[in-house]
């Protein structure tokens, strides 16, 4: 088992900037929703830190739910099947459906849920991302709520992985060539 070692990692965002910034969206999503029923899905396993913080922030009633969702399997890289692995527990027709990712990357995972929960009949349908990366982005999808604009590298911590590592870390960090070469060819952002 790895100790947390910002040796191994570059902070590019900070615990506290994160903190802030996660207010300001809860403060905005509260005031885009003034009613009518809202359910937070959030998308696992890299959302769920964002989102425990998220919901915190939104002061107003919400439901919320979870959605796993796979591209990946064991590579670095998108297969491009997306495959959901766990649904929704509870409807969403007729509802304020409001998706919470960890990272738009490709947008090709992102377009396919947005495809599927349409298909459900919500009455609108919002994303709220942690961090945008459009330098990656291969399909037109936008996230109504961005947290953190970040550049094209391999991102940790505040939920997203490394071959399942640095989800615990409090800060956004770049990771290291070095510490990548330790790992076995199967880290993914998820």
């Amino acid at each position: 088992m790895r100790n947390l070692d910002f040796d191994e990692v570059e902070v590019l965002i900070t615990e506290d900037e994160i903190r802030k910034r996660v207010e300001v969206l809860g403060r905005q999503i509260t005031q885009d929703y003034p009613d009518g029923e809202l359910v937070v899905v959030g998308i696992l396993k890299g959302a769920f830190i964002f989102m425990a913080d998220l919901v915190r922030s939104i002061h107003r009633n919400v439901n919320v739910d979870f959605l796993e969702v796979s591209s990946y399997g064991t590579t670095a890289v998108s297969s491009g099947q997306v495959r959901i692995m766990k649904d929704l527990k509870h409807p969403i027709e007729g509802k304020h459906l409001l998706l919470v990712e960890d990272i738009l990357d490709t947008g090709n995972t992102l377009k396919y849920v947005v495809n599927v929960m349409q298909q459900r009949d919500p009455s609108s349908i919002k994303i709220c991302c942690l961090l945008d990366k459009p330098a990656r982005r291969e399909t037109a999808i936008q996230c109504d709520y961005v947290g953190f604009q970040v550049p094209d590298e391999f991102v940790v911590g505040y939920g997203l992985d490394y071959a399942e590592k640095y989800r615990n870390y409090p800060a956004i960090c770049r990771i290291c060539p070095e510490t990548i070469e330790k790992f076995p060819k199967n880290g993914r952002n998820s």
